[in-house]
């Protein structure tokens, strides 16, 4: 392998990664949500997964193995031209103290590591994600989750500020601007596109 263990990887998401992610999530406030992560390990950094984009899934159902298998692979499709692939997971739960994985999001988690075993899972923290807008917390409203050396998904640190990183140092400044903007309104998930599929789960026009 050549690598450390995941607990040495450093993980990097974009700005329009992350706030889609949760965008969504504020879209469906009373449900647990998810969403996929895409990306590459950096050509510069193996030590480094670059984040550039993610997907948001479901809102209903998460557990149902069919949509989730045909979103992974439209989603795949999609992406392999740019030269990237699902590398992570993420999981906001219904409750909103709730900052356990639950079974749902390690298995789901499971699955995407088995084509990616470095792939972390992402969890929203709704607490940070509700101070942002009294505080100017540069960390991410996410906590970052991998896998120890017997398999099991642990919450790297106490915050795991220094393994998941934002490329943006802006990002939660213009994630406060289109929460009090309303702009999760905009956001287009799976589940959507499955019921209409005149409905983009690209989300195009999002950042416009």
């Amino acid at each position: 392998m050549g690598m450390g263990s995941n607990g040495e990887l450093k993980y990097e998401i974009s700005q329009n990664a992350y706030i889609k992610l949760v965008l969504h999530s504020l879209r469906h406030k009373t449900a647990a949500v998810n969403g996929v992560l895409v990306g590459r390990i950096s050509p510069k950094d193996e030590g480094v997964v670059e984040i550039s984009d993610s997907v948001p899934l479901f809102h209903s159902n998460l557990a149902l193995l069919p949509p989730l298998e045909i979103s992974l692979i439209m989603i795949e499709e999609h992406y392999v031209a740019q030269g990237l692939s699902i590398v992570g997971y993420f999981h906001a739960n219904e409750r909103f103290d709730d900052v356990e994985l639950c079974g749902v999001a390690k298995n789901i988690g499971d699955h995407i590591s088995r084509y990616f075993p470095q792939a972390p899972i992402l969890l929203l923290n709704n607490k940070k994600l509700e101070a942002l807008s009294r505080s100017k917390e540069r960390s991410p409203v996410m906590q970052l989750c991998v896998k120890d050396a017997s398999k099991n998904w642990r919450v790297v640190g106490t915050d795991g500020g220094s393994k998941l990183l934002l490329k943006e140092p802006s990002a939660n400044v213009v994630l406060s601007d289109y929460i009090s903007s309303e702009k999760w309104k905009d956001i287009t998930d799976f589940d959507d596109h499955l019921d209409d599929v005149t409905k983009d789960w690209l989300n195009p026009g999002l950042f416009n």
